[in-house]
Parts: C-alpha cells; structure tokens; sequence
C-alpha cells in the first residue's frame, strides 16, 4: 500500500503546476490581498482533491493543462469554502494556523472567499469544457446546501444516521465527486468510467468524513481542532448518534435530552464523548469506514489496473487506520 507521500511524490511534477497555476490566478492589483492570500497559502495541507483531479486523469489518459485547470478550479473553490466557514463559524485557527477572520476581519475574508470563487470559475473556463463548468456551479450550491443541512439538522435536532450521511454527501463526498468527474471529463473517459469513479468518489468521501468526525472524540494537536469541537457546535456525529439509538441503556434519556442543548459545557460534552465511548459508537463508525472502503476498492477493480488506481485504493484504506 502506498502512503500518501509517496502518492504525492509520484504526482509532484504536476502538483507543481498546479501550485504555479494558482499563484497565477490568485495575483491581484491590490497588496493587501496579495498579502493576505500569500500568507494563507504557506499552509496547502495536503492537496487530495486536487491529487483526485489528476489521480483520475491518470488512469484514463495524460495530464494535461486543461487537468491541471481543472484540479486548481476545485482546490480553489473547496479553499473558498474553507475561508467563509470560518467566518460563518467564527474560527480563530485552522490546523493549527490563525484563520484569515481572526488575522484580519470578517469583512476581508469574506472578500478573500469570493476572490477563491472567481478564480475557481476562472480556471473552470480554461478548459472549454462545459461540463467541468457546470460541475464547479454544482459544487459550489451542493457546498452551501450542505452547511444548511448541518445548521438545520442542528437547530431542530432533525439529525438522525440517514440525516447525517445526507450531510456528508452534500459537505464532504460532493467534492471528491466534483474532483474525479472532473479528471474524467479533462481526458475524455467513458460514460461507464464515469460512473464508476463518481461512486469510488462518493464512498470516499464518506469514509473521509467519518474519520475526521471520529477525530473529534480524541485529543490531538495535529488535527487542528480541539476534541468535542463539533458538539460544541450543535453537531452529532455518527459516534454519538450510534450510542443514542440504544435506547435500552439506563442514561439513554438522560444523554438524548443533553445531546439536544442549545449550548453544551466543556464537562457535558465531556460526558456525552464517555458515552458514545462506551457504547461503542467509535468501533460501529470504525466499522462502517471498513464496509464503505471495500465497496470503493471493489470498484477500483473495475477500472484499469496502474499506478494511479493504486494510489487510490491506497488513499480509501489509509482512512481504516
């Protein structure tokens, strides 16, 4: 199984242009958001919807200028989002590294965002292909409804397992979809392939989202966020949700009654992280990241057999571990 450095490395000459790509786009006549965009993209993270974008690409045919556009139209887009959900969550930091919002103001990096959406469209454009242009409109109102969802679900107390996956397919699995959409589009695959690869896509995108969550039951300075973060945002995972539908423990109405707090403390949300623990919610969660990752490698055996498909098989069962 490949790591992801060693994804990255065997894809690094066209990370490369993509990162010279983007500077590119993302230069502007005004200073202040050549600062602000210059110090927020020290920090790139790890790039994987873009690494989608080109990984797809590669199986089906050759990376081309119009790959590379579109990769940086769906890096830019999902960085965009990135900046506004700071601010709609009033974020200081953000793995680790002050957010543009706490650095500066709303008011700039709301600008900055929409700056990200218009080089997102612009890139887009690059490849005269109508379909990778719709897919960036697409994502970028699935991005939205997705954020409306987790808000509704939250405020209304609306959220149950079928609820959940709904969210994470709007907030998280749209945009790997967008990405290997895309990565065919750019290279001409098949209907078929298309397909096939949405649905890899999708299932990665769950498993992608169902790590982070669990994330969030523990402590760690790595992931960037503090441990019990999404409840202290109104947001049940399924960790949680899973410890809350055995309604034959003694505390199920207890803990269902406290899930449902407008505002939670730090020792309540300690104590509802005990019991999804204890009830088993990390290892049920843990569990359906094993079923989704098998469904999305047994579609991986579809497809031609490479370098490429390799590192994607690899990225879905690194989120086992």
């Amino acid at each position: 199984m490949m790591t992801v450095s060693q994804i990255r490395e065997s894809i690094a000459p066209e990370l490369r242009e993509l990162n010279d790509r983007m500077t590119l786009t993302l230069d502007s006549s005004n200073e202040l958001m050549n600062q602000v965009i210059y110090n927020y993209m020290q920090s790139k993270g790890k790039q994987l919807r873009p690494m989608l974008v080109i990984l797809t690409a590669k199986i089906f045919g050759e990376v081309t200028s119009d790959v590379i556009a579109a990769a940086a139209a769906v890096e830019l887009l999902h960085n965009a989002s990135l900046i506004h959900d700071d601010v709609v969550d009033d974020s200081d930091t953000r793995h680790g590294r002050k957010t543009i919002n706490a650095v500066w103001d709303n008011h700039i990096a709301v600008l900055v965002g929409d700056f990200f959406v218009s080089g997102a469209l612009r890139e887009a454009i690059r490849t005269r292909d109508l379909r990778v242009i719709d897919t960036v409109g697409q994502l970028g109102q699935m991005l939205s409804v997705g954020e409306m969802d987790q808000i509704c679900n939250a405020r209304f107390h609306s959220i149950d397992e079928e609820n959940y996956y709904k969210v994470i397919s709007h907030k998280t699995a749209s945009l790997f979809v967008s990405c290997v959409k895309m990565g065919c589009y750019t290279v001409g695959a098949s209907d078929a392939d298309v397909e096939v690869m949405s649905e890899y896509a999708e299932l990665f995108g769950r498993c992608f989202q169902l790590r982070d969550d669990i994330y969030d039951y523990f402590s760690s300075e790595e992931i960037g966020k503090p441990t019990g973060n999404d409840l202290r945002e109104g947001k049940l995972t399924l960790p949680l949700l899973y410890a809350l539908s055995v309604t034959d423990d003694p505390r199920h109405e207890d803990m269902l009654a406290l899930s449902r707090k407008e505002m939670l403390e730090t020792a309540e949300i300690e104590t509802l992280i005990s019991y999804a623990k204890e009830l088993g919610g990390i290892e049920y969660a843990f569990a359906a990241i094993r079923s989704l990752s098998e469904r999305a490698c047994a579609l991986l055996d579809r497809l031609p057999q490479c370098e490429a498909t390799e590192a994607l098989r690899s990225l879905v069962l690194s989120l086992n571990q």
